[in-house]
């Protein structure tokens, strides 16, 4: 836990408002919300992604059809990395929303 809270809340803030910038300039019929620290994207097919911020764990949460998966912020590359699979975010949406959506978005960014 190397991040401080309030550089962990400008992470969040900055990489959340970065996907609702993609989401919003892509074609996709969608609903986003954000509120409290918790982004939802609902896609026309019921779907859903959610992402919030777990403060006490300094962690950026992702819940999706194919389960819920833990990122830490990583200082070298200055990405968010899965706990687990060590998967950046951003390759993590792109897989999760073709799978949803039936689209592909480009999240390299994030």
């Amino acid at each position: 836990m190397s991040l401080t809270e309030a550089r962990f809340h400008d992470l969040v803030d900055a990489t959340q408002q970065a996907l609702e910038d993609i989401f919003d300039e892509s074609d996709l019929d969608l609903d986003l919300e954000n509120s409290a620290g918790v982004l939802t994207v609902k896609f026309e097919n019921g779907t859903q992604l959610i992402i919030s911020r777990q403060e006490p764990l300094r962690q950026l949460w992702l819940a999706a059809r194919s389960g819920g998966f833990h990122f830490d912020y990583d200082e070298e590359s200055k990405k968010w990395m899965c706990d687990t699979t060590d998967e950046l975010l951003g390759e993590m949406l792109a897989r999760i929303t073709q799978e949803q959506a039936g689209v592909e978005l480009d999240f390299e960014e994030i």
